[in-house]
């Protein structure tokens, strides 16, 4: 008798094992949150990468005289947008409640500070911290649009100061009003993962920038253009490829979940667009100049890739082939129209952005049934109405203050000298010849 009571305790023990383990195995649910906040986070990495891109991409269409500079501004946009994002620019974008009928809200200063909000209870798909970075890492890219546009002439400290501000401010209240359920998701307008909200509010700064800045000394003279070559073709289509591998991610994690059919699909309209633009670049400059233009075509990729993004989930795969390869050919007419205008942008970046960001965006209400193009156009017309006066008021304040612009002398010599008194490629020779 004694040794079944002593059995007892050990028995129930036992028993209640299987039900400690069943408590302990994680739910189906778990497991799909967890796969799903996996890819947005392989996602976010990838959007990240595009910054690597985008800084090869600049650096190889400039002269070499002011590589160093174009990497300082490329590094110094990806700590300034998720630093200002932190600040305000996320809950700026995504407030919990608006005021002025959709138009601005502000949830308060900073983001949360320990564990909070790592389980599905924040949201089904994925934790706090992912979507914070996520959306940090699309912030600093419409900041990167800008530097590549007022590259060799602007002064370092008034480029990082304006881009503080657009990012801090501008980027997240036009961005809420889409993707923070502001008045214009409200009024219907669509924009999957950018194409107005993140690349033509990056284009309007660039626009602005241009104007403000003036064109580099050598570019415009007696009414012809002269061509300032960039000095390593190599290194920029490095960096379209880099940036056509971050698109993955741009696109891809703007599914906000792992979704095999709809990831996949996004992926698939994504890459024909891209390809299609080089098609389409190729084909304009080879029918325009009797020869194929290297950079032109790069420009063509990206131009394809800005094009899709507003409406890569609900585009067809033939629409999306069309929307790149129409991409492809404005952005070649785009990038001469502004050079006979005398809107000195080395890298092309308001053509491929602002252009073809407009282009998609529009595309989405002429490929998608479900989409309105007047809405569209409503949308793309608010947002430039605001990002464009905005980033000119900066340009401006900048440019009666502290200067917006490099002396002469200072721009002959190279911005790595006279900015950072260092060279990318400095001359060896000097010491090895004592």
């Amino acid at each position: 008798m004694r040794f079944l009571m002593t059995l007892a305790p050990s028995v129930a023990l036992l028993a209640a094992i299987p039900d400690a383990a069943a408590a302990q195995t994680p739910s189906a649910a778990d497991a799909v949150f967890a796969v799903n906040n996996t890819w947005m986070m392989v996602a976010t990495f990838l959007v990240f990468v595009m910054h690597l891109g985008f800084a090869t991409l600049e650096a190889g269409l400039t002269q070499s005289k002011n590589t160093v500079n174009i990497l300082f501004k490329n590094m110094g946009i990806i700590a300034i947008g998720l630093l200002t994002y932190t600040l305000v620019g996320f809950n700026l974008m995504y407030p919990d409640e608006f005021a002025l009928g959709g138009f601005l809200g502000f949830t308060g200063m900073g983001i949360g500070t320990d564990a909070a909000g790592v389980t599905a209870e924040y949201n089904p798909g994925y934790t706090y911290w992912t979507d914070f970075l996520f959306q940090a890492m699309f912030a600093a890219t419409a900041a990167t649009i800008v530097s590549g546009a007022v590259a060799e002439r602007v002064k370092l400290g008034s480029f990082l100061l304006f881009a503080t501000i657009y990012v801090m401010f501008v980027y997240p209240v036009v961005g809420s009003w889409k993707w923070g359920g502001g008045w214009l998701d409200a009024l219907g307008f669509y924009d999957f993962a950018g194409s107005t909200i993140v690349h033509s509010v990056g284009g309007w700064a660039a626009l602005a920038g241009v104007i403000f800045l003036g064109p580099r000394l050598g570019k415009y003279v007696n009414g012809e253009i002269r061509p300032i070559l960039g000095h390593n073709l190599p290194l920029a289509v490095m960096g379209m490829f880099l940036l056509w591998l971050g698109w993955f991610g741009f696109n891809g994690g703007s599914v906000l979940s792992a979704d095999p059919g709809l990831v996949s699909f996004v992926l698939v309209t994504t890459s024909l667009a891209a390809a299609a633009g080089i098609v389409g670049a190729m084909a304009t400059t080879w029918v325009v100049h009797r020869h194929p233009d290297a950079s032109m075509v790069l420009n063509g990729a990206l131009a394809g890739l800005v094009g899709v993004t507003a409406g890569a989930d609900v585009v067809s795969v033939t629409a999306a082939v069309i929307i790149g390869l129409v991409a492809g050919v404005i952005v070649v007419i785009s990038v001469e129209t502004f050079d006979r205008a005398k809107l000195d942008d080395p890298v092309g970046a308001i053509s491929v952005h602002l252009t073809c960001g407009v282009w998609g965006t529009l595309a989405v209400g002429i490929f998608s049934t479900d989409h309105s193009l007047l809405t569209q156009l409503v949308g793309v017309a608010a947002c430039g109405a605001v990002a464009f006066p905005a980033a000119s008021l900066i340009f401006l304040v900048l440019r009666g203050t502290i200067g917006l612009r490099v002396s002469p002398e200072e721009e002959r010599r190279g911005l790595d000298l006279a900015e950072h008194n260092m060279e990318a490629y400095p001359d060896y020779t000097i010491f090895t010849a004592r």
